[in-house]
């Protein structure tokens, strides 16, 4: 496999995890309601899902595991900001650290522990198709599924009465109340469906991607997604392919050090850790404001709440 197809191929199966937070993210958003604990989803998710895998046997009892770990968490969140009134940064904040303790604690006896994990499959003939094949049809089942998750969510956002009321709670709240609906429970229905969807990019993480668990693995990724979704303007499929060049920035290193190219950065872990990074800045720094004007009206007071 040449470099490229190798890096886009790490792009894939390396952004899949990032995918699936930004689009819970993305949920989350639509309806109003940040969530910066969209990392500690993932981290209960990873863990929830790797530890059930361990446990059954069955890495798909694992994913759902995960939803509902991941689901939970941003219950909490939603019960705060929603029903309590709570600062939406700090709420989020606040249920990242306690993830990261939760995780550290009972996640210690899963550390190098061995799952059936799901490995990548080959798809017969799509796979054998020059380039594109091994970069898009030779990856595992979660990845498969992620192909089709951003273009339902796009479906469903700007197609079904469910979308609609989903964007009407972040654009236009007042005109949910006006026809009979409850503003808190399209928001609650938005950030635990954006919980579940991150708490399934954690499993990938660790089932798929990783296939293991040790602590803090999700180094950052919540944070990516959430950063992710604001300069791909709240668009499910931008996010896809957001999530891809992160994934890209992920993988660069070790295809390059699989070649035996020496350049001084591959030498240097932190620099390469930081990688990811500094491509969200660069990016947040170039579109700028122009990504901001794109958020629901809903979103927007809380920025501009919080800057106040």
């Amino acid at each position: 496999m040449s470099l490229v197809a190798d890096v886009l191929s790490g792009a894939v199966r390396g952004g899949t995890s990032i995918m699936y937070a930004g689009l819970g993210e993305t949920v989350s958003e639509k309806a109003g309601v940040v969530n910066l604990g969209t990392e500690g989803c993932m981290l209960v998710g990873a863990l929830g899902g790797f530890a059930t895998a361990y446990s059954t046997g069955s890495p798909w009892l694992g994913v759902l595991v995960a939803a509902i770990a991941g689901g939970l968490l941003a219950a909490i969140h939603a019960v705060l900001v929603i029903g309590r009134g709570a600062n939406q940064f700090a709420s989020g904040l606040t249920l990242l650290f306690f993830a990261l303790g939760l995780t550290s604690l009972y996640g210690a006896g899963y550390v190098g522990k061995e799952i059936h994990a799901l490995n990548p499959i080959a798809i017969p003939g799509l796979s054998d198709i020059p380039f594109l094949g091994p970069i898009l049809f030779d990856q595992d089942a979660l990845t498969y599924l992620s192909y089709f998750t951003a273009p339902a969510l796009f479906l469903l956002m700007v197609k079904t009465r469910p979308g609609l009321l989903l964007r009407t709670a972040g654009e236009r709240a007042e005109v949910l109340t006006v026809h009979g609906y409850r503003i808190s429970t399209v928001r609650y229905a938005a950030v635990i469906g954006g919980g579940m969807l991150s708490g399934i990019g954690g499993a990938h993480l660790s089932i798929a991607y990783a296939q293991s668990w040790f602590e803090n693995m999700i180094v950052g990724r919540g944070f990516i997604a959430v950063a992710l979704v604001i300069f791909a303007s709240w668009q499910p499929i931008r996010v896809m392919a957001g999530a891809y060049l992160f994934g890209a920035a992920l993988a660069l290193s070790p295809a390059l050090q699989a070649r035996g190219v020496d350049l001084p950065v591959l030498n240097n872990q932190f620099a390469l850790d930081v990688l990811p990074f500094v491509v969200t800045l660069l990016v947040l720094a170039f579109l700028g404001k122009r990504t901001l004007l794109a958020a629901p009206d809903e979103l927007r007071k809380v920025f501009d709440n919080t800057a106040s």
